[in-house]
């Protein structure tokens, strides 16, 4: 290919070399991959993957055949220079967790990042996220919402998250592991208080489950499981406080109620984040549900 004199050294650069694509996977249901995603798992040279056993199971379900190379937190620097040379060659790559969006909780950044700094482009194709899954249907305020990925495995270290958000009024979304779930609802009930919440367990698989209530009621159900199963995205109500006016408190109980939310836990959540008393918060969503 010949440059001409009006194309500068990037414009050239980026012509010669391969796109890296961040493609997000489903989350537990196969059949969540888009058309778009397929389409290019299929035409690139090769897939970066997480774990290439669940690349392969997915890749079999959808007749993809394109070659899969790991890529995860032990191998991450290397691969990434070897992923650099082949995109400067002209190779698209294409990269992927094991289910979602990468990057969100994911390896990846060093790669992307490494692209960057070499003049590669880069395209993301969206699709599935637990994070944004799970924030629909959980019944609390979407927005704002504070992705915290996944919890600290020892009690010291989540308390210690936990209270670094604790004055924080967005909305709260973590992942954690369903044998830590239990403990980490302690500890979350210890420093926030008893906070409304959703546990969002097996989404979009045929098990799938939301489980709603407050903090406590949460780990009194969890407690009555013979065994936590399943993967598990915890969303937990933001700060309470004086911050929120009689029409943001009004805005969120319409929100909660239309999306199908119990009056109960809808006048809860009124008590903890806009601090009304729970007369005003039970007459508010008495009016709103007379409507």
């Amino acid at each position: 290919m010949l440059r001409s004199a009006g194309d500068s050294p990037n414009a050239f650069r980026s012509a010669m070399t391969g796109t890296l694509y961040v493609v997000a996977v489903p989350i537990g249901n196969a059949d969540d991959l888009s058309p778009r995603a397929r389409e290019t798992l299929q035409r690139v040279a090769v897939v970066a993957a997480e774990d290439t056993r669940h690349f392969a199971t997915l890749a079999r379900h959808h007749g993809i055949e394109t070659r899969a190379v790991s890529y995860h937190d032990h191998n991450e620097e290397a691969r990434s220079r070897e992923l650099i040379g082949r995109l400067e060659t002209g190779d698209d790559v294409a990269l992927v967790s094991d289910a979602g969006t990468p990057l969100v909780s994911d390896p990846g950044y060093r790669l992307v990042r490494a692209a960057i700094d070499a003049g590669i482009p880069i395209t993301s194709v969206p699709g599935p996220s637990a994070v944004t899954t799970a924030l629909a249907a959980c019944g609390l305020p979407p927005h704002p919402f504070l992705f915290v990925g996944f919890l600290p495995r020892t009690s010291a270290a989540r308390t210690a998250a936990f209270a670094d958000v604790a004055t924080i009024s967005a909305t709260l979304v973590a992942f954690e592991a369903p044998r830590r779930l239990t403990d980490a609802l302690r500890d979350a009930l210890a420093v926030l208080g008893d906070r409304p919440a959703c546990l969002a367990r097996n989404v979009t698989k045929p098990h799938e489950r939301y489980q709603r209530g407050s903090l406590s009621q949460l780990i009194a159900e969890l407690d009555g499981e013979a065994e936590v199963r399943g993967e598990c995205t915890l969303l937990i109500a933001g700060a309470p406080g004086d911050a929120g006016s009689t029409a943001d408190a009004e805005a969120d109980a319409r929100l909660l109620l239309d999306g199908g939310a119990p009056a109960r836990a809808t006048q809860d959540l009124l008590v903890q984040r806009h601090g009304l008393s729970k007369r005003d918060a039970y007459a508010l969503v008495l009016r709103l549900r007379e409507r």
